[in-house]
C-alpha cells in the first residue's frame, strides 16, 4: 500500500524559515519524480514544486523561486522543502505526491493529511 507522510509544519513569523519533509512506502521512491503542492483556505491545490527522481531537475512556481528549496534523499525515501524568507501568502497545507516526472505530474500516490504552514505578518 503506498503511503506518504507529510511532517514539520508550524507556525513562522513572515521571513522565517522551515523545513518541512515527506516519507514515502510502499513505492520504489527512487523511481519517480516527486512534488510538493499546497492548498490554502478557498483556493485550489497548486503546485509549488518539483524534483526528478535522480535530483538533477528541479522546477519551482514562480511564486517561491529563490526562497524554497526541494531536496530528496532516495536512500531514505524523503522528500524535503527548504522554506526560506516566508510570507503571509505561503500560509497553506503542504502536500507531497510521486508523479511520473517533472514534464507530467499526474499524481499517482494517494494524498497524504498534509503539513500545515502558518505564517504570521
Amino acid at each position: 500500500q503506498v503511503q506518504v507522510v507529510e511532517s514539520g509544519g508550524g507556525l513562522v513569523q513572515a521571513g522565517g524559515y522551515l523545513r518541512i519533509s515527506c516519507t514515502a512506502s510502499g513505492l520504489t521512491f527512487a523511481n519517480y519524480a516527486m512534488n510538493w503542492f499546497r492548498q490554502a483556505p478557498g483556493k485550489e491545490r497548486e503546485g509549488v514544486s518539483c524534483i526528478s527522481w535522480s535530483g538533477g531537475r528541479t522546477d519551482y512556481a514562480d511564486s517561491v523561486k529563490g526562497r524554497f528549496t526541494i531536496s530528496r534523499d532516495n536512500a531514505k525515501k524523503t522528500l524535503y522543502l527548504q522554506m526560506n524568507s516566508l510570507k503571509p501568502e505561503d500560509t497553506a497545507m503542504y502536500y507531497c505526491a510521486a508523479s511520473g516526472s517533472c514534464n507530467d505530474r499526474t499524481v499517482l500516490t494517494t494524498w497524504g493529511q498534509g503539513t500545515q504552514v502558518t505564517v504570521s505578518s
